[in-house]
């Protein structure tokens, strides 16, 4: 019986991956050349191009992040929201390099164009003088009853 514990427990370290000597790793779990099957310097290199992967992918993650804060930062102004001390810290750390994607600009710029068309007519509506507007209304309005007078005799 003991026997077929014993088989039973190998197995069963054979299938959970337990109980095995790791080679590959280091003791403190960090990879090392061997664990990579590579040369000194060729893990060195291997290590260095990781670095500067990941400092390339943070420096891209930052920029986007600027980009979107600067686009916020269009919309409030746009809207004429309250300013955001978060996005003006993120656009001030990303540096004047900044410019808003081209796709997100074009969506500002047409929005922008919206805005215009909007604002032409009620800048007109709010320029436009309400007193001569009543005066040639209500002279227009007598001269169509005078006409209507002279053509109509129940009138």
């Amino acid at each position: 019986m003991a026997f077929a514990l014993m088989q039973f427990g190998d197995k069963l370290k054979g299938m959970t991956g337990g109980g095995g000597d790791d080679s590959k790793a280091a003791g403190d779990g960090k990879e090392t050349p061997e664990s990579k099957g590579m040369s000194r310097e060729e893990f060195e290199e291997y290590q260095r191009q990781l670095v500067e992967e990941k400092i390339q992918r943070d420096k891209d993650f930052a920029t986007k992040k600027a980009e979107r804060a600067n686009l916020r930062i269009a919309l409030r102004d746009k809207h004429r929201l309250p300013a955001s001390a978060q996005d003006d810290a993120t656009v001030e750390m990303a540096g004047d390099d900044l410019d808003l994607p081209e796709d997100l600009a074009k969506m500002v710029e047409e929005d922008a164009e919206e805005e215009e068309t909007n604002d032409s007519f009620l800048g007109k509506l709010q320029n436009m003088d309400v007193d001569a507007l009543k005066t040639k209304a209500q002279s227009t309005m007598t001269e169509v009853k005078q006409a209507a007078e002279q053509k109509c005799v129940v009138m």
